[in-house]
């Protein structure tokens, strides 16, 4: 059997397993169309792209990033929004997630080797944790392959030997790198971090400034268009959404508990409206400059009681990362022994074998710290914010590949240990 016959066998049954939980998730549902408030927010944007209205929730015009809708758009043009249109949502994501897996496997051979690709592409398709982003009708599916070309395009940067080559695949890194905060805003700052950890690990200080300076304006490029439009109906530089403010304070705030719990949020902005509304400076008010202050307002008060409370700031902090990488499920609709089991039972080995891959294969340098950077970034961003096993998926796709590179060195073949040999 050939390489690519095996990739292709592996591809299939992610698809099947994907396609198949979706159609399992879709009859827990008891007729409603999602479990999750933010596919429902997602939904409505793209509805209103598919009729040509306003691209707003409700009267909040800078509300989401727009790539995910966009990409939901033509299956509600072509199914309706009902759950036909739903059901082809999935479709799209189970396809999206299997594209993400395509891409581990690119990425593993071209460090390592066929057989670390495809062993890690076999994990994902099977991994209870990866699974889900096929299934649930959130922007995680389409973030991930984003996700996933950006790191390959910078290790290919990086391993380059043709300056030309390198930056030009370092310009595409970070336009990429802009696709997908289009679809997942917290995305944003991955660029500046990744430059800022290289110019402190690394001995090459210089070919890290320059690509990434490089990957920098591309990553300008992509989001431009949205940074122009929502400066254009806000009078403000907004890098992402308005819903920062929001999503901090849900993080901070007297009630937090690590998750997420917007009901109390969701008061401190009713009263806030009130409030802003009775002002005298409301008179020629428009909703977008409410939309804008009530964002500041949000923000405000996350940092403030932060700054009131450091200790128990520090506490969430500890509490948000075991909530990030439990090894089963947090949420109660979803701790049934079976899943706990099956969770536990795949993530932990792929987290251990992924940590001793990192540590036998530690001498290729950069490309190394890439694969762990997105765990990084992601479990950094999430002890401020709220925190879930959900949001550790994507971290999950380059980590399988050291785990399957961490696996290959305890079951050695007769092929060269790693491609990677230049630009360390």
């Amino acid at each position: 059997m050939t390489d690519r016959t095996r990739l292709v066998l592996i591809l299939a049954l992610a698809l099947v397993v994907r396609l198949s939980a979706g159609v399992w998730w879709q009859a827990r549902l008891n007729g409603k169309l999602f479990a999750f408030g933010d596919s429902d927010t997602y939904w409505t944007l793209a509805a209103h792209l598919a009729k040509g209205e306003p691209y707003q929730y409700g009267t909040a015009q800078v509300f989401r990033t727009p790539g995910y809708p966009v990409l939901l758009a033509p299956a509600i043009l072509l199914f309706g929004e009902g759950e036909a249109g739903v059901r082809a949502a999935r479709v799209l994501n189970a396809a999206l997630a299997v594209g993400s897996i395509a891409g581990v496997y690119w990425l593993g051979q071209f460090l390592f080797t066929p057989r670390v690709g495809r062993w890690a592409a076999f994990a994902l398709a099977l991994l209870p944790d990866a699974s889900g982003l096929g299934v649930f009708v959130l922007s995680e599916a389409p973030f991930c392959p984003l996700m996933i070309a950006q790191l390959a395009l910078a290790c290919a940067a990086w391993k380059s030997e043709s300056g030309a080559r390198s930056r030009w695949l370092a310009l595409a890194s970070g336009a990429v790198a802009g696709l997908a905060t289009l679809m997942r805003p917290s995305w944003l700052l991955f660029v500046p971090f990744s430059i800022l950890v290289g110019c402190l690990v690394s001995s090459q200080r210089k070919r890290h400034a320059t690509l990434g300076v490089v990957a920098l304006a591309g990553l300008v490029l992509a989001m431009s268009p949205w940074w122009i439009r929502n400066a254009a109906i806000s009078g403000h530089f907004v890098p992402t959404s308005l819903q920062a403010g929001a999503s901090l304070y849900d993080g901070w705030n007297e009630e937090a508990d690590g998750s997420s719990n917007m009901s109390h949020g969701g008061l401190q902005s009713v009263l806030f409206w009130l409030d802003w509304f009775n002002t005298p400076r409301a008179t020629n008010a428009n909703h977008i400059e409410y939309e804008y202050q009530l964002d500041r307002h949000l923000r405000n008060q996350a940092l403030a009681w932060a700054r009131q409370n450091p200790g128990r700031a520090l506490e969430l902090a500890g509490i948000k990362f075991l909530r990030i990488w439990n090894i089963w499920p947090n949420e109660p609709a979803f701790r049934s022994l079976p899943l706990r089991l099956a969770v536990a039972c795949t993530y932990v080995p792929l987290m251990l074998l992924a940590g001793f891959g990192a540590w036998r294969h530690r001498s290729l340098g950069w490309p190394i710290v890439l694969l762990i950077l997105p765990a990084v970034y992601i479990t950094g961003l999430h002890v401020i914010f709220v925190a879930s096993i959900r949001y550790r998926q994507p971290a999950l796709l380059p980590l399988a590949i050291l785990a399957a590179a961490g696996l290959a060195a305890l079951w050695p073949k007769h092929e060269h240990a790693s491609s990677l040999v230049t630009n360390h």
